[in-house]
């Protein structure tokens, strides 16, 4: 697992953390910019921090049976979970994928949530990206319950620790992050 997150943190640094003056998109500016999608969307970084987050929840035994997020910024990672989840080698039964979309379809079955049926008891690990503010995993987490799922626990990529930690875990949400802006920093400055 260290092996990986180290790879994880690289790719990061990398690929998507820039120091830069950005409006993200909680309204908020900031001095720095984080774009996981240069790193969700390769082959390497999606199967290492898919890799990494099927070693969590054997390591924190969480008993999900789903995984997914908001769209955009969990799609790539949930299907990656999903995907490699089936193998032989993950202990446990496979992990179906779903994801939540801003505002319900406005044609066909009219679906907030896509992806196989979720139903009511299921325990779901709900994932995203970056975290900021907690706003669009909040509204995820909402779209589930609806449906009648329990979010076991929800899972970042990267927590900017601007409060969004703070705000979920106020709503019981519990969450885990992979690495932090202090990750980030620190690895930063050691170059």
């Amino acid at each position: 697992m260290q092996d990986l997150y180290q790879d994880i943190l690289g790719l990061v640094l990398n690929r998507a953390y820039e120091r830069r003056r950005v409006r993200l998109a909680s309204g908020r500016e900031s001095d720095f910019y984080i774009d996981c999608r240069q790193v969700t969307l390769t082959a390497e970084g999606v199967y290492k921090i898919a890799k990494y987050i099927l070693g969590l929840i054997r390591q924190e035994k969480m008993a999900v049976q789903a995984v997914g997020g908001p769209a955009l910024g969990a799609v790539p990672v949930a299907a990656a979970v999903s995907a490699l989840s089936y193998d032989p080698s993950f202990e446990g039964e496979p992990l179906d994928t779903f994801f939540v979309r801003a505002a319900a379809k406005k044609h066909g079955k009219g679906n907030k949530v896509d992806g196989p049926a979720l139903q009511a008891g299921l325990s779901l690990l709900l994932l995203d990206d970056v975290l900021t503010t907690g706003g669009s995993l909040l509204k995820a987490a909402r779209a589930v319950q609806e449906l009648g799922c329990r979010v076991e626990k929800t899972l970042v990529i990267v927590d900017r620790q601007e409060g969004g930690c703070e705000n979920l875990e106020k709503e019981g949400l519990s969450v885990v992050s992979i690495l932090t802006r202090s990750d980030l920093e620190q690895a930063r400055r050691e170059l």
